[in-house]
């Protein structure tokens, strides 16, 4: 993954570009594209994901997380969850509380949504998500892949 400021600001301008390319032919190209990538990439070696962003977590999933630890939602949420002062719910660890050593998720059958949907490389909201994409690209080695595909697959001009 390239990180040199050239580099990002043409990532940048091309994820904010992607708004102009024909939608029903980007989405299915997308998602083919987030199938090949990950069809090919070993999560587990990397883990950054986990080692370095908190993620959201919704009332579902603390429900969800709490039952499966035999704990109540208010003890959960005390133990493992920040609010932050927007009201947005975090989990506390960086890294991940429920990451083991061998990078595998100790929670992984009931994550919460967010790790679930990440990197979010084959959603319909990709092209209205240009920072989001661009951060993800930074940290996920294969999001960045999934970036540098579509840039040859649809070319901006």
């Amino acid at each position: 993954m390239e990180t040199d400021a050239g580099n990002l600001q043409q990532k940048r301008m091309y994820l904010q570009g992607l708004r102009q390319v024909n939608q029903a032919k980007f989405i299915p190209v997308l998602k083919e594209v987030h199938e090949e990538i990950f069809g090919r990439t070993d999560c587990l070696a990397c883990a950054r994901c986990c080692t370095s962003i908190p993620p959201l977590v919704t009332r579902s999933d603390i429900k969800r997380l709490a039952a499966h630890l035999g704990i109540a939602p208010k003890i959960f949420q005390k133990r493992y969850v920040l609010e932050d002062i927007n009201g947005e719910l975090t989990l506390n660890g960086v890294p991940c509380t429920f990451l083991q050593s061998d990078n595998q998720c100790s929670v992984y059958d009931i994550r919460p949504e967010a790790c679930r949907r990440y990197p979010h490389t084959d959603e319909d909201e990709y092209v209205r998500r240009a920072s989001l994409n661009l951060a993800n690209a930074q940290l996920c080695p294969a999001a960045d892949a999934i970036l540098n595909r579509l840039q040859q697959i649809f070319p901006l001009s």
